[in-house]
């Protein structure tokens, strides 16, 4: 009986001593997770030019018979040749979305899109930021709203709509 005893007290112990451990690789596991920095996040370009061109392109496809098509395609060739020499760059609109709340913490992701964005805007360019927001700190919309301040500073035409 003795034997079934001290079994069950090694038992117990050696138990307890692995929970513990276990205890201690999760608290440190845990810590070194929010010492890391929070991913960079990603910048996403949609070219809307291309997307409304396909759409043209397959109306055309479907209503045009083969030998009026050829032609169409021929004539938009030599167009896009002829607009190539022109070599002067078009103007583009940005659209930058910002879905705020009462901390503003958009801000950030804001300010590198903006940074990004005016490293290769122009004054021929246009930005209109997409706001959402029932508003929130002073403070942090002080923020945010210095950074749209940063573009009027590089001459670039912008917009806030709602």
């Amino acid at each position: 009986m003795d034997f079934v005893v001290d079994y069950a007290s090694f038992l117990a112990k050696t138990v307890t001593l692995v929970i513990a451990i276990v205890v201690v690789l999760v608290a440190i596991a845990s810590m070194r997770g929010k010492g890391r920095r929070k991913s960079s996040g990603q910048l996403q370009v949609t070219r809307l030019n291309d997307f409304y061109k396909g759409l043209r392109e397959r109306l055309e496809q479907s209503l045009l018979d083969k030998e009026r098509l050829k032609t169409l395609r021929k004539e938009q060739g030599k167009a896009l040749k002829k607009e190539k020499k022109q070599a002067e760059p078009k103007a583009r609109v940005y659209v930058l979305d910002f879905d705020g709340d009462i901390k503003a913490s958009a801000t950030e992701s804001m300010r590198h899109e903006i940074t990004a964005l005016l490293t290769l805007a122009t004054d021929r360019d246009e930005v209109v930021l997409r706001l959402e927001s029932g508003g929130g700190m002073v403070h942090s919309y002080g923020l945010a709203s210095s950074q749209l301040a940063r573009i009027r500073q590089a001459g670039i035409l912008s917009e806030a709509v709602k």
